[in-house]
């Protein structure tokens, strides 16, 4: 799919407001470094590095949205513009109709946002992280108690409430996270990698509770991630590399852009690659194929049954050859050419 191909919507109509995030043509370029003399002296680089380039994307309300990409591809550039934190080079940018740049007091009303490193004070309690954080928005006396005591029921930490944060676990903290972020009742949760550094058990019980939320009050969930098994549990997802977004849609929907399976075949010898690319591709030559990291990677339907007919064509020429079903990893080769950890 197309990331662009939805029709751009006419900022002055009520439509607009029908996408939780509606971006148009966004581009973000970081200027050219001031060097020192020794850095001058030691030639070091000052290009300027364009991070995000012409990217346009809508995000429907109440549902979960992923950005999935390595280091590099664009994904924190994009989550400080629209958090407001970072003034974009040009195009458009409209969280629950508010343009970032003009409006963006009421586009902070709208989010509620979770960065990647921690902003809990360990020496404080639960709560009074909360009754600080809210003080930031306005809020006092018994409503602010009253919307802590809720947010933090939401995240089921009620009964923690009087605790040190030194005392909570990773998955406990990042739910304190969560309930800080939503004090103020957004209608958007950003997080930018919510997974960093907790435990697989940690990282299912933060999934909960971002899909009780979407689920029971309707909020939209933008996050950040470089995890496949976190890209899989998004509604939608955009793929970002190196700037551009190459791709919007279901994990499902990406996956079946793969045709049918991926046969991984690894040469005997890295002299042999050649040659065995040659023969795989007079073999299928309408099948993609791809050499990746020494590897050579065949889109083909029915898999298993091709594996055997590889094998004794090509057998003396092949170390190893395995067959799956396409992941969101495939899905990242195909698009870019890279392993997503490589990119």
């Amino acid at each position: 799919m197309n990331p662009s191909s939805l029709m751009s919507q006419d900022n002055s109509s009520v439509n607009v407001k029908s996408f939780a995030v509606d971006i148009q043509n966004l581009k973000h370029v970081y200027p050219s470094r001031r060097l020192s003399r020794k850095a001058k002296q030691q030639q070091v680089p000052t290009d300027s590095i364009t991070a995000v380039k012409n990217l346009s994307l809508q995000v429907q309300e109440a549902q979960i949205f992923g950005i999935l990409g390595p280091n590099g591809s664009g994904k924190s550039t994009l989550f400080q513009i629209l958090s407001t934190l970072l003034t974009p080079t040009s195009g458009s940018v409209r969280v629950c109709g508010f343009d970032v740049q003009t409006q963006s007091q009421h586009v902070r009303q709208q989010l509620g946002v979770v960065f990647q490193s921690p902003s809990l004070d360990d020496k404080l309690t639960a709560m009074e992280n909360l009754i600080y954080h809210g003080q930031l928005y306005g809020l006092s006396g018994n409503d602010l108690k009253k919307q802590a005591v809720d947010a933090l029921a939401t995240v089921n930490l009620i009964d923690r409430a009087n605790d040190f944060i030194d005392s909570f676990s990773g998955g406990m903290k990042r739910r304190v996270e969560i309930a800080k972020a939503m004090l103020h009742q957004p209608r958007i949760l950003l997080l930018d990698e919510p997974s960093t550094g907790l435990d697989p058990a940690a990282r299912r019980d933060i999934w909960q509770h971002l899909c009780m939320l979407r689920e029971d009050m309707g909020i939209t969930v933008l996050l950040t991630t470089h995890l496949m098994d976190e890209a899989e549990k998004c509604d939608q997802l955009g793929i970002m590399h190196l700037g551009d977004l190459v791709a919007v849609d279901t994990p499902d929907h990406l996956k079946q852009q793969i045709g049918g399976d991926v046969i991984q075949i690894d040469p005997h010898h890295a002299n042999s690659i050649s040659s065995l690319q040659s023969a795989l591709a007079q073999m299928y030559p309408d099948k993609p194929l791809s050499l990746i990291d020494g590897k050579l990677l065949l889109e083909i339907e029915n898999g298993p049954t091709h594996v055997a007919q590889i094998g004794s064509a090509l057998g003396d020429q092949i170390k190893r050859i395995s067959v799956g079903q396409p992941t969101l990893e495939d899905v990242f080769m195909h698009l870019t050419g890279h392993r997503l950890g490589d990119a």
